[in-house]
């Protein structure tokens, strides 16, 4: 088959294209599909026009229109839309049913002869979701809620990150038989070597290094520092490395906290990093934390932050919410403890910060686990039933 995978935005700066689409790609390339990945470059102009081939994946930017007010979101669906049909592909998978992507469906939706169209959901967008913290005007929260709504409903297909998101669609109406089960996954059976520090049997180094790896949004700051502070009240040479940027400047927020708190020197900001510098930065930690409040947003997501520290065999301890306790076997995979309970957190990760054992047990079988479970080279057979249409029982002869 051939299929275009159209995106809202290009790879970066934003994810769901480089982490969700793109792996997605080169899964069904190595199965004999021809995969092309088609985006609007608008975050980053400069990337107009480029096409490159990767992995036996077609990656294209198309090129932008002018950026007339009132015409160039209208133009920049339209040239989806048009380039999409001149693939002619077998199905188009719309990633994220808003913004560009939602609209160049729109667009397709109405041809009489069309390809399959196929919507994935890696976030719940509308109210309770996206809406609330996107920074979005009222308008753009209306227009962002009915497109969600008409992209699912009007799909062919429907391929979701997460078994909120399931349930979300199911409620709004659409049969269980086209709605597809997709969480984020990992490439390849092989990883990166495991980071020193799981596979160390020596006992709590004298100054552990605690890893936050993090976009911020997913739990209040304050809570972060108190996490820091009763840690380091039991191991006093314990230390903060975050590496990330947040949404609005939040890691400056943060700063300014821990100094409020006296806790400054005990905390280190990498910032963002490049991916391929992940590993150097994930081999400094004794562990990972991973907070993340019982709301809409982070119940809807797959972290691929948190799925990044498994693979990598980095032992995490994280709050036991949606896919959370999916990707995490407690007590086997990583340690969950219940949303909202900072006590119980800290407890945690003082006790396996004396207990270097435990982690590498926990980081070697992480590691194992998620290559085996969350392989595109599995998640991708699932991915294909989307793309074919359902088969009709005959009719039985009467």
């Amino acid at each position: 088959m051939h299929i275009v995978l159209l995106g809202p935005f290009g790879l970066r700066p934003r994810g769901t294209m480089a982490v969700r689409a793109l792996p997605m790609a080169h899964a069904l390339a190595a199965r004999g599909h021809s995969a092309t990945l088609l985006m609007p470059p608008w975050q980053n102009p400069q990337d107009a026009g480029r096409r490159w081939k990767e992995g036996g994946v077609a990656v294209e930017n198309i090129e932008l229109p002018p950026r007339i007010p009132g015409l160039f979101h209208g133009q920049t669906a339209l040239r989806l839309a048009r380039r999409a049909l001149a693939l002619q592909p077998d199905a188009v998978h719309f990633f994220k049913p808003k913004a560009y992507s939602g609209l160049a469906h729109w667009l397709l939706a109405r041809l009489p002869r069309r390809p399959r169209l196929v919507v994935d959901s890696d976030d719940w967008e509308g109210p309770g979701g996206w809406n609330e913290i996107g920074g979005y005007s009222p308008a753009q929260r209306r227009f962002f809620t009915w497109q969600e709504r008409w992209g699912l409903t009007h799909a062919d297909a429907v391929t979701v990150a997460s078994r909120t998101l399931e349930s979300l669609v199911w409620a709004l109406g659409i049969p269980p038989g086209k709605v597809h089960y997709v969480p984020n996954g990992v490439l390849g059976t092989a990883g990166p070597e495991l980071h020193s520090a799981a596979r160390d049997p020596a006992s709590g180094p004298p100054q552990p290094t605690i890893l936050l790896y993090t976009r911020f949004f997913e739990f209040p700051l304050s809570r972060v520092v108190e996490l820091l502070r009763q840690v380091r009240a039991a191991v006093p040479g314990a230390r903060l490395l975050v590496v990330g940027r947040g949404l609005s400047g939040e890691e400056q927020e943060l700063a300014q906290m821990a100094q409020a708190d006296g806790l400054a020197d005990s905390v280190e900001y990498a910032g963002w990093v490049e991916p391929e510098t992940l590993p150097a930065h994930f081999a400094r930690a004794a562990l990972a934390i991973y907070p993340f409040d019982d709301t809409l947003v982070n119940r809807a997501k797959c972290a691929v932050k948190l799925l990044d520290l498994l693979a990598a065999g980095v032992p995490v301890v994280a709050e036991a919410v949606g896919q959370n306790r999916e990707m995490i076997r407690h007590g086997e995979t990583g340690w969950l403890v219940s949303p909202g309970d900072t006590d119980a957190f800290a407890a945690a990760v003082v006790e396996l910060l004396y207990d270097a054992e435990r982690r590498q047990q926990l980081g070697q079988r992480a590691a194992c686990d998620v290559r085996e479970r969350f392989a595109w080279e599995r998640l991708v057979e699932e991915v294909e039933k989307a793309y074919s249409p359902p088969k009709v029982a005959p009719i039985p002869f009467l």
